[in-house]
């Protein structure tokens, strides 16, 4: 791959990681969408990129969650079909239009249907899946054990990366 394609999706993806961070404290910019673009440009121009962001303390355990088992964790799935009720309802008082309502409103419950249809996180999460103990055959005993162990596991790994450079 050239050295400006490279660099283009390595931008670009630090663009996304920072629209996802904007994301999670405005409540009209979605932050997952950011995030698992910004880790798919990542993978492409950048896999250090990529493992940082799986092993980000916030951003990682939800992606490597929905990268491996495609899960949503209890949380997330709660605050989004609230959110998405919230939007529900504005639109239902706000949009005028009665056939905009009729599209919109279904859609956004179709949404929330397949988003509490989603299984949620059963295993360890490590932030590298392709790490040969990225998935631990145990269930997670507490999501802050778990979280600490990927946190220790991650700092491990890339300290022996830069460590090899």
């Amino acid at each position: 791959m050239s050295k400006l394609r490279r660099a283009l999706y390595t931008s670009l993806a630090g663009l996304s990681f920072g629209l996802g961070i904007i994301g999670a404290f405005l409540p009209l910019m979605p932050t997952t969408v950011f995030m698992l673009l910004a880790l798919w440009l990542a993978s492409k121009g950048s896999p250090r990129f990529a493992r940082w962001i799986r092993c980000h303390p916030r951003f990682g355990p939800p992606i490597v969650s929905w990268e491996t088992e495609g899960a949503i964790s209890r949380q997330a799935k709660y605050l989004a079909c609230a959110m998405l009720a919230l939007s529900m309802l504005m639109i239902a008082l706000s949009v005028e239009s009665r056939w905009l309502q009729a599209i919109l409103i279904p859609g956004l419950a179709l949404i929330g249907v397949w988003l509490a249809t989603r299984p949620e996180p059963t295993q360890g999460v490590c932030a590298d899946p392709s790490s040969p103990e990225s998935v631990s055959p145990e269930p997670a005993m507490s999501g802050k054990a778990s979280t600490t162990d990927n946190q220790t596991s991650c700092r491990d790994r890339l300290s022996t990366q830069r460590s090899s450079r």
